[in-house]
């Protein structure tokens, strides 16, 4: 059985959750961003106990179907940007469509409808927090940045950079104070 869970997006999320499964005496065969899948089926009882559970952790059982199409979206997001190294080679609509078994035109009206913002700025958002956290690290210089986040120039990267922080991603470096947000509060 499979269940959906939203703002499961961190490996202390997957490690709360495997707890309280098995807190719940439910086995686990796989336990990924967003998604568990359980070897037995879940009763009412413990579906709703769980459900409180995860909900002391900031986590949310799911039901409906298009809510957890959205909460798969932001998991591919999530995982490509912050969680991968493998740098996409086709578009992503296409990839999205393949992973989702959905048409895309369907998962980006869906999705704009119930975030109000598009797939694509959610993508630009999370791929600015990514690029926020290696600047911070300071393993890679923006060249080296704007290759493993798939930019196609530095010129563009600074320009994304600086719409959507206001500031250029060499004076965010010099600033002090490293202003970052949580995954799973970014629109």
């Amino acid at each position: 059985m499979t269940l959906f869970i939203k703002y499961m997006v961190s490996n202390r999320c997957k490690m709360a959750v495997k707890e309280e499964l098995k807190k719940l005496g439910l086995h686990y065969i796989i336990v990924d961003l967003g998604e568990v899948k359980i070897r037995e089926t879940i009763s009412m009882e413990k579906r709703e106990m769980l459900r409180m559970n995860l909900h002391q952790f900031g986590l949310e059982l799911m039901d409906d179907k298009k809510a957890m199409l959205i909460e798969k979206i932001k998991t591919i997001i999530i995982e490509m940007v912050h969680h991968s190294d493998e740098i996409i080679k086709i578009n992503f609509s296409d990839f999205l469509s393949l992973k989702m078994n959905h048409d895309y035109t369907y998962l980006s009206n869906l999705f704009s409808e119930s975030q109000g913002t598009t797939i694509e700025h959610y993508i630009i958002s999370h791929k600015i927090e990514r690029i926020k956290e290696l600047i911070i690290y300071g393993e890679h210089n923006i060249t080296e940045i704007a290759w493993k986040m798939g930019y196609s120039s530095v010129a563009h990267l600074s320009s994304q950079f600086k719409k959507t922080t206001g500031l250029s991603p060499s004076i965010f470096k010099q600033l002090k104070i490293k202003r970052r947000c949580p995954l799973e509060e970014i629109n």
